[in-house]
């Protein structure tokens, strides 16, 4: 079963969140990750939609996406997007 990252997020430095996604994109795809989205247009059908980027990265398995989430190489990625966005964000298993 795949395990999913879901993340809603609104960017406050775009210059600093770019070196963000520099340095996470490789990390993504050493733990089996695969982004699906990556911001893009859309429209809020129902409910609302608090940030105006969305992301979402499958991973093979939930276990991994957690793996990737924790691991040694994504912890001092982190706290570039910590201080730079604003984010709502899950793990979940899918399909």
């Amino acid at each position: 079963m795949n395990g999913y990252v879901i993340a809603n997020i609104d960017v406050k430095n775009i210059e600093a969140y770019k070196e963000y996604v520099e340095k996470v994109s490789p990390i993504v795809k050493k733990f089996g990750g695969e982004y699906l989205i990556r911001a893009g247009e859309y429209k809020v059908i129902e409910g609302k939609w608090k940030h105006p980027r969305t992301v979402v990265i499958k991973f093979p398995s939930y276990e991994k996406a957690l793996e990737w989430y924790n691991s040694e190489e994504y912890k001092p990625v982190k706290p570039i997007r910590l201080t730079n966005s604003d984010a709502n964000a899950i793990i979940i298993k899918g399909v």
